[in-house]
């Protein structure tokens, strides 16, 4: 029996793996990439020593079905879509990777043999040790839900690239918790990959505060693009200058795009013609596994150009990380740019990812224009909405509407104006962002849309704070709930020194600081705040 023994185990062993065994479907986000991040969802036993005292592990599958293992990889794909590294569930993509550039992240069921409470567990800095040590996300301890194995996977993942945690401090300095949540709420709630990212939508590579302290940052994307882990960015697709434009292809007065915004200084132009005069509609999408732009690690923002090269209009609704574009144009050439951008809770740094565009001409039919000019403009006063607008035309106005939408996708009528009004007074019911559009018709029976304009109600605002006040030396922390401008001044008036604050802690060296009171003035594009200062 001694000598029958361990074959029999072994024997086992081989049947409850083959038990566990799963098709698992094939798929790639880069195959062009040389390095490669493989999601093994099938069982694995590692035996490369890395995960001693604890021995060969033996590990079973995930656990998943085919849908959430799609969608638990195309959130994972969408996260690492800027870099040249390709995410695949295929082993042989693997193996065919460069040893010092490649990790196996391995969703499995079993936790018990590290710990029954860690969503996963990983060693820092693995990709680039030639061990072929993986790590692992534990998805039974997930309650096998998508989003957090895809979070949790992409988060691990980042470890072995050489990522510590962001974490997060309060105003004094004092650590509040070693994985920062985030901030926000609906579609624009923000995270980042290496706190947590379970309870938002939007989660992102992050430029923020470590483990070790309120004055060490850490650049996510700096670590992962680094010469140590042997990869950079992928190639850029489009053109970032009207003169490199991408000229997409029309079909039926419509055309298709879809592009990465790979780097927060990367841009997508697109030139087009407008044969004729017409109705320009655009929906731009960032990549997105579900409604509410679910996995999108972008939030878009489309602005149109004339062949001047002069800036018409923008399009980023607040709340949305998409955009929506619905304008009149005459007969000629234009321009869109598509970019990466912050919101309320997210900074722009990495607003990062893939996306689709399509759009639209519907002629107006043959002629001049009639309507030169219609332009839309507003600002926020004591909590209402002060519209304006400024039209050019030739014909008669039979019928004028001001629109509204609270979505940034579907408009509807606000309030039915005369004619000749060019202004109007609006009490929102709540701090939502809301767009508005004048909707115009002519006695011709041509219906024309003004450029849409967001407001957004400021009186709610959170707005940043200097953390530690008095304070003791040049350095002056801020935390900020989000991007404002500010400008430090002395207690006469005189301007220090100017910048821009992101959305968490900022630290201010101001040389100039001596002893004494200063004031620093928070801005927005419709409502600013003063801060007093006392340096001792």
């Amino acid at each position: 029996m001694k000598n029958i023994l361990p074959h029999l185990l072994a024997l086992l062993l081989c049947v409850q793996l083959s038990t566990w065994a799963q098709a698992v479907p094939v798929l790639n986000s880069y195959p062009a990439a040389n390095s490669v991040i493989f999601l093994d969802f099938d069982g694995h036993t590692d035996e490369t020593g890395s995960w001693s005292p604890f021995g060969p592990v033996v590990l079973g599958p995930s656990g998943m079905s085919d849908p959430q293992i799609i969608e638990a990889f195309n959130r994972i794909a969408e996260d690492f879509r800027p870099f040249n590294i390709n995410i695949t569930t295929d082993s042989t993509k693997y193996w065919a990777a460069p040893l010092f550039q490649r990790t196996r992240v391995v969703l499995t069921v079993s936790s018990s043999w590290y710990s029954n409470s860690a969503g996963g567990v990983s060693w820092v800095g693995s990709f680039t040790w030639g061990t072929d040590a993986p790590c692992f996300v534990f998805t039974a301890l997930l309650g096998y839900n998508t989003k957090n194995i895809a979070e949790a996977a992409s988060h691990e993942a980042g470890h072995t690239l050489g990522l510590q945690h962001q974490t997060k401090y309060d105003g004094s300095c004092n650590k509040v918790t070693d994985y920062d949540p985030g901030v926000g709420t609906g579609e624009i709630g923000w995270a980042p990959i290496m706190g947590v990212g379970y309870y938002q939508n939007f989660t992102l590579w992050h430029n923020g505060t470590t483990i070790y302290g309120c004055a060490s940052r850490q650049n996510d994307l700096d670590v992962i693009t680094s010469a140590d882990n042997g990869f950079g960015y992928r190639p850029d697709d489009h053109g970032k200058t009207f003169a490199t434009a991408t000229i997409p292809a029309f079909s039926a007065n419509q055309f298709d795009v879809t592009g990465v915004i790979d780097r927060n200084t990367d841009q997508d132009i697109f030139k087009f013609i407008m044969p004729t005069n017409g109705r320009l509609q655009i929906d731009a999408v960032p990549y997105n596994v579900g409604t509410g732009n679910a996995g999108s690690d972008l939030d878009m923002q489309v602005s149109l150009y004339n062949e001047q090269e002069n800036l018409l209009s923008v399009y980023n609704p607040g709340n949305l990380l998409n955009s929506v574009t619905d304008t009149q144009l005459n007969a000629g050439t234009y321009f869109i740019k598509v970019e990466g951008k912050g919101n309320l809770y997210a900074p722009a740094y990495a607003s990062l990812g893939s996306y689709s565009m399509h759009a639209t001409i519907q002629p107006n039919g043959v002629g001049v224009l009639p309507l030169r000019k219609l332009d839309l403009k507003g600002i926020i006063a004591n909590s209402k909405h002060l519209l304006n607008w400024q039209i050019d035309i030739d014909e008669k106005i039979i019928q004028q509407v001001l629109e509204i939408s609270t979505d940034g996708r579907t408009f509807q009528s606000l309030v039915e104006l005369t004619a000749d009004a060019r202004n109007y007074i609006y009490q929102p019911a709540s701090s939502s962002a809301v767009r508005y559009r004048v909707n115009v018709i002519l006695e011709n029976g041509h219906r024309y849309y003004s450029n849409n304009v967001s407001l957004q109600q400021e009186n709610n605002r959170s707005w940043p704070r200097v953390a530690g006040n008095p304070i003791q030396s040049n350095a002056v922390v801020i935390s900020s709930p989000g991007q404002f401008d500010y400008t430090l001044v002395d207690a006469n008036g005189r301007t220090i020194m100017t910048g821009k604050l992101v959305n968490g802690l900022n630290t201010i060296q101001a040389p100039a600081l001596l002893p004494g009171i200063y004031l620093v003035r928070y801005s927005t594009e419709n409502a600013h705040q003063t801060e007093k200062i006392v340096r001792q």
